[in-house]
């Protein structure tokens, strides 16, 4: 995992730190908007009509449906690149790495859609709410780790980061399989052609990362029509843009997408999808909303049920010899690393806008969403700060 790191103060910030800073003051300035006397104008930016048109075709959204399926397109894209490289040359090329991690995520996912069920198990209207629970946050979580500074060693940040990955591949599976709408036959085709010509590019070496781009282009604008999320153009583009090309050109379309993506990711994309889907009346919602079923299947399920899963499956794979514990790292820090697991920000609530587009369970189960993520960031750093040594690592190279 390569990291970027900025200089402010006289000091060296992670780009995580940034990121996550980011991300919470979007998330402190949409609380405090609707629950102020700027709720109105809240409301007046997250509905505002957008519209584009090429020719004859003409598409028409409120901004914050071009921001939940136009942006985040990107964000999927970015996620996709830095899974696909880490698994072509990164630090889970390597088998034994690479199963830890993703039996953990295995764990962290199972185990809260498990709790979630079982709570919800006479509330079938609230039972599309399964994933919400299932989902860890890349940035938050690695930020929040990221605070302990050189006291973390550098394979437990690279451990927390395959983890949320693989738990990421995990939320783009469920979204492709079980939170698409009715299928389009004929457009579904267009869709598939579109894909065919994106990886025959990659096998014959078409180093232009431009006519990939294109083509997720075209190919999310025929998504809309097929029954498939729209966002999963950015992980088909991220699939096949190539990692590697026949000639010795130092220019990797992979490398080269994913290093001009990163910022926008970390500094727009999500801070921006955290303003518009964080908006939560908290005058709206009483004591006994937040005690329903709904409420208590995703705190429970982010709060117990990922570091239960993350770490029950980390260390079952670990004595089956199916995964080894790299140096420096115990289970106490896997443990800690969890619990942070429970931070499930970005991806739950795009999970919950999914699962309820049109429902009042969206208000109470955003904020669900930050009470779960909120109680595993606090008690993981807790925990981790106990039990990290107190010597410092040295720092780490870019």
């Amino acid at each position: 995992m390569r990291k970027r790191k900025f200089i402010i103060t006289g000091k060296v910030a992670s780009a995580e730190q940034w990121a996550s800073f980011m991300m919470i003051g979007a998330l402190g300035l949409a609380l405090f908007m609707v629950n102020s006397s700027l709720q109105s104008l809240y409301d007046l930016i997250h509905h505002t009509p957008v519209s584009i048109s090429f020719g004859d075709f003409i598409e028409s959204k409120p901004l914050v449906v071009w921001i939940n399926e136009g942006l985040m397109a990107f964000f999927f894209l970015a996620v996709t690149l830095e899974l696909k490289r880490e698994i072509r040359e990164g630090h889970l090329c390597n088998t034994q790495q690479m199963l830890l991690p993703a039996f953990a995520a295995l764990g962290g996912m199972v185990v809260p859609i498990g709790i979630y069920l079982f709570i919800n198990r006479d509330y079938p209207e609230f039972l599309q709410g399964w994933a919400i629970p299932s989902a860890t946050d890349i940035a938050l979580s690695l930020g929040i780790l990221s605070l302990l500074g050189k006291r973390v060693p550098i394979e437990l940040k690279l451990f927390l980061a395959a983890l949320a990955i693989f738990d990421d591949l995990g939320g783009i599976i469920i979204i492709a399989f079980f939170y698409g709408s009715q299928l389009t036959l004929s457009i579904f085709v267009a869709s598939m052609l579109i894909i065919a010509l994106l990886f025959l590019l990659n096998h014959f070496s078409v180093n232009h990362a431009s006519i990939y781009i294109v083509l997720g282009i075209f190919l999310w604008v025929v998504l809309q029509e097929s029954g498939v999320h729209p966002t999963m153009a950015g992980v088909v583009v991220g699939l096949s843009l190539p990692l590697k090309v026949k000639n010795d050109s130092s220019y990797i379309p992979l490398k080269f997408v994913e290093d001009g993506l990163h910022p926008w990711v970390a500094f727009f994309i999500v801070p921006l999808f955290t303003f518009f889907n964080a908006g939560i009346v908290l005058t709206d919602i009483s004591l006994l909303q937040l005690g329903s079923s709904v409420s208590l299947g995703i705190i429970l399920g982010l709060f117990i049920g990922k570091p239960l899963g993350i770490f029950s499956f980390a260390f079952l794979a670990h004595r089956l010899g199916l995964a080894s514990v790299a140096e420096h790292i115990n289970w106490k820090l896997i443990f800690g690393v969890a619990m942070l697991g429970g931070i499930g920000f970005t991806m739950g609530l795009f999970l919950n806008t999914l699962a309820f587009p049109n429902n009042g369970n969206l208000e109470i189960s955003r904020l669900a969403i930050l009470i779960g993520s909120l109680c595993s960031a606090v008690l993981g750093i807790v925990w981790l700060h106990h039990h990290l040594p107190r010597i410092q690592y040295a720092p780490e190279t870019n």
